[in-house]
């Protein structure tokens, strides 16, 4: 019996037929990402749009639209309606990730079966990199932390990622677009090292591919968003809302789904789109203030203020920045008093004024107040009919 055993075990060793049929199928190195080649130049000049792809079926999400994506940072906020986008349209989506396998799960459910494909992988080893996006057409690049922690930096995730991606993507050779997602308002120059580290990785990914595509949302707004759902839970929580700086500052919030709309109407154009930076931001223009009172107004609470001077926010936000990587054990993230949050605040950020916008590409974004709100009314105290707003209070017919 133990002779047998052994005679089995040695010839499940042995590489079969069709494994050896599936490795001629789907090589893992060699022309595809450049693995033992010299580096490839740009292709993306070559080929101009999408539109000579096969597709097959109407469009929905059985089809075969011919789009195979890559798309970096799929399982955060923005991520996850940009793959619903794709995956309805017939795409396949490859989704790396980091962490657990629970991280992307969510993500299968908007495509067809074998749709949405979760591959795990490093950010810092470039084989792994190179696996996740071998079989693609298509990259996004989504990565962005607007915080950082004791093991990635701001200029790691947002410059140095960013340019990492798209010398791979440009030793590929078989790369068609290369979409870059940076943030309005991003300059070398700013006050933020946020702001600054994605201008450079906007810089970088340009040097590399001159036909890649830049986007840069303003502040999004949607479920998960990082803004007025912490205000909300901060307002809830200690019955009113930190404005910093008097709330003065101008900012063009845009509904997260119009800025999925964005990526996929540039993925579906003639190649317009290629090597222009387009800004997104929404169709009003608010203060923060501003804001707060629409979210006020949704959850149906009366509006509490307390106005914190630039230097004293600044000053309740220093302490976490200095301890940071000086301490054994992470600190927990910042919500509202976030230094490089608060620097980049300091100043208005909004649409200049020759920048090409959603109009470009076909899209009327939404307005914010309404339904890409309506998330908010979960921090109602007493369900979604409680409370009243003040023009609610007020019956039309006692007017004069």
């Amino acid at each position: 019996m133990q002779a047998i055993t052994r005679r089995l075990g040695h010839q499940s060793l042995r590489p079969t037929a069709s494994i050896s049929s599936i490795k001629s199928i789907y090589p893992l190195s060699g022309h595809y990402y450049g693995g033992d080649h010299p580096r490839y130049g740009s292709t993306l000049a070559s080929h101009k749009g999408m539109g000579h792809l096969v597709r097959k079926g109407t469009g929905g999400r059985s089809s075969v639209s011919g789009i195979i994506a890559t798309v970096f940072g799929a399982t955060g906020f923005l991520g996850r309606y940009l793959v619903q986008q794709l995956a309805k349209m017939g795409s396949q989506v490859l989704v790396p990730f980091r962490g657990s396998e629970d991280n992307p799960r969510h993500l299968k459910l908007m495509g067809d079966l074998g749709q949405i494909v979760p591959m795990k992988y490093d950010p810092r080893d470039e084989n792994s990199i190179k696996a996740v996006m071998a079989k693609a057409n298509v990259v996004i690049n989504l990565i962005g932390r607007e915080y950082e922690t004791r093991n990635f930096s701001f200029e790691e995730v947002n410059h140095f990622m960013a340019e990492q991606l798209a010398v791979i993507a440009k030793e590929h050779g078989g790369i068609m677009r290369f979409i870059q997602v940076s943030c309005l308002g991003s300059s070398l120059s700013s006050p933020s090292r946020f702001l600054r580290a994605k201008a450079a990785g906007e810089e970088a990914v340009l040097k590399e591919l001159p036909e890649a595509t830049v986007m840069k949302p303003a502040v999004m707004i949607g479920t998960e968003d990082r803004i007025m759902n912490r205000w909300a839970h901060f307002a809830k929580k200690y019955s009113f809302l930190p404005l910093i700086g008097g709330g003065s500052t101008k900012i063009q919030p845009v509904y997260v789904v119009d800025v999925a709309s964005a990526i996929v109407a540039a993925l579906k154009d003639d190649g317009s789109s290629m090597g222009n930076v387009y800004e997104l931001g929404g169709p009003e223009i608010y203060t923060v203030h501003e804001l707060a009172e629409l979210m006020y107004e949704t959850i149906r609470e009366w509006p509490r203020y307390v106005n914190v001077p630039l230097p004293i926010a600044k000053a309740i936000a220093m302490p976490r920045e200095v301890l940071l990587k000086k301490v054994p054990f992470p600190l927990p993230n910042p919500d509202i008093f976030n230094l490089d949050h608060i620097n980049a605040f300091a100043t208005d950020t909004v649409v200049s004024e020759n920048a090409l916008t959603f109009m470009d590409l076909g899209i009327v974004p939404h307005k914010l107040k309404g339904y890409p709100v309506e998330y908010l009314i979960q921090y109602r105290k007493g369900g979604p009919q409680f409370g009243s707003t003040v023009s609610e209070k007020v019956n039309p017919d006692s007017y004069p």
